[in-house]
């Protein structure tokens, strides 16, 4: 019997990295390879990347100078460790990464990873394997179908993607250089992993793509696909429960998606809309293609579908030019929003991007001030949104196990953690909780409905 080769990958960044890592390694699976959390003991190990975040490259290297004394480790062992860089930043190093980095052994970009046993055979024979360019055919429609064995489940929740690329070019980001254009699966195949998943226990998919909502595979009918038409066909599987999508663009929700929130229970009331500023002013210095009021207007016609819906956001505090004025515009614009959860964070210059060259760069202290002054608001929203849930029943799908002994730890339709004392059997259920105090951003509550296994726990632990 031939011993499995073991593979380490280390994910940096978004959700499309950590739905990328779990396809190669349901890729390499098939070259006989199993996942181990040890690099020391790893003969392949995997850096995926993201060049979203400031000093991404030089994260990347200082990490690979350590996997360098590893790989140095494992020769003296006898045992040969390779070295893979894949993801954005490989996108965009390319060759840089082999003349910074020569114990780096494959360079694969996030539109080639299923080359990646290919790759490896290259490597061992030419010493070398490197593989950025993007495909000229549609990624996806040349995608081998994974065999069903390679769809795997990895908990309740599950990420799926299903776009990929953006062509809206906003000036601070690096995603049509490094992901390519906008391109997207084909139904069927969607639909395919959605039912494997459901198959292995999965009961919430979240349907992720840079410009999720920019969807238009295509189906049966021979014809495109919105992400709301989408959304129908997979509620309609057994066994899913609850289905969310993430990133968003505000220009691109059209009525399809705006209906699907109203008339699809399985749709979660949760939306993640991206604005990054509230004055029009930058909005076009970034090239978002819509105003605050537009903006503004489209959280409007959610709210008008569905009262109990949500939303959370991203901000960038100090792009060039940005002024007070301007950013005073984006405080008003949270205020009336009024968020469940946000991100903020400072800008910091993309090499290539048509931002890096603008002048009007914001002072380091006044953009620290002004994110100080903007995460308390979003904070303060947040904090309000949690405990406007105490004294209220939410159904609440539980995931695992928590830290606490007898604790069971699930999520709220608002992807709030949620607590109880109950018995491992709620695992993957959707149950009615009361929620009765808050733990930092945690919710504790008790069953609505005990079951019979998590009514006995609980008298036990609470010793009655």
């Amino acid at each position: 019997m031939t011993t499995p080769r073991k593979l380490h990958i280390k994910s940096y960044g978004c959700q499309m990295n950590v739905y990328d890592a779990q396809r190669m390694v349901d890729t390499l699976a098939g070259e006989g390879f199993v996942e181990t959390l040890s690099v020391d003991d790893a003969d392949l190990v995997i850096l995926n990347t993201c060049h979203i975040r400031e000093k991404a490259s030089e994260k990347v290297y200082s990490e690979l100078g350590r996997l360098r004394v590893a790989k140095i480790e494992a020769a003296r062992n006898g045992r040969q460790m390779n070295i893979a860089v894949a993801g954005c930043v490989a996108q965009a190093e390319g060759d840089e990464i082999i003349r910074r980095a020569p114990v780096v052994d494959v360079v694969v970009g996030p539109q080639s990873y299923h080359h990646l046993p290919q790759l490896l055979a290259r490597a061992r024979q030419e010493g070398r394997a490197i593989e950025t360019e993007f495909p000229i055919e549609d990624k996806f429609a040349s995608l081998p179908q994974p065999k069903p064995s390679m769809i795997r489940a990895r908990g309740i929740s599950s990420f799926v993607t299903v776009q990929e690329g953006c062509d809206k070019f906003c000036t601070f980001c690096v995603v049509p250089y490094t992901r390519g254009m906008e391109v997207s699966r084909p139904v069927a195949r969607i639909v395919d992993d959605v039912q494997r998943l459901a198959d292995n226990g999965v009961r919430e998919i979240t349907l992720i793509g840079q410009n999720v909502n920019a969807f238009h595979g295509y189906g049966g009918d021979g014809k495109p696909w919105s992400l709301g038409k989408l959304l129908h066909r997979l509620a309609g599987i057994p066994g899913i429960v609850r289905l969310r999508y993430s990133t968003s663009h505000p220009r691109d929700v059209d009525d399809a998606l705006i209906e699907a929130h109203r008339d699809i229970p399985a749709v979660m009331p949760f939306v993640h809309l991206p604005v990054q500023s509230g004055s029009d002013r930058i909005l076009d210095a970034m090239n978002r293609k819509h105003t605050a009021s537009d903006y503004r207007r489209t959280v409007e016609r959610f709210r008008k579908a569905r009262e109990d819906i949500a939303f959370s956001s991203d901000f960038i505090v100090g792009f060039p030019g940005e002024t007070e004025e301007d950013f005073s515009a984006t405080l008003a614009l949270v205020t009336q929003i009024s968020y469940a959860g946000a991100y903020s964070f400072k800008y910091s210059p993309r090499p290539g991007t048509p931002a890096a060259d603008m002048q009007e760069m914001v002072a380091t202290p006044v953009m620290d001030e002004r994110l100080a002054r903007l995460q308390e608001l979003i904070d303060s929203q947040q904090a309000a949104f949690n405990a406007a849930a105490i004294g209220q029943t939410v159904g609440v799908l539980f995931e695992r196990a928590a830290r606490n002994p007898g604790q069971i730890v699930g999520r709220t339709a608002y992807l709030q953690p949620a607590h109880v004392i109950a018995s491992p059997e709620i695992i993957g259920q959707v149950l009615p909780v009361r929620i009765e105090s808050l733990e930092r951003y945690s919710l504790i509550g008790t069953l609505a409905v005990q079951t019979r296994a998590s009514a006995s726990l609980s008298h036990a632990i609470m010793g009655a």
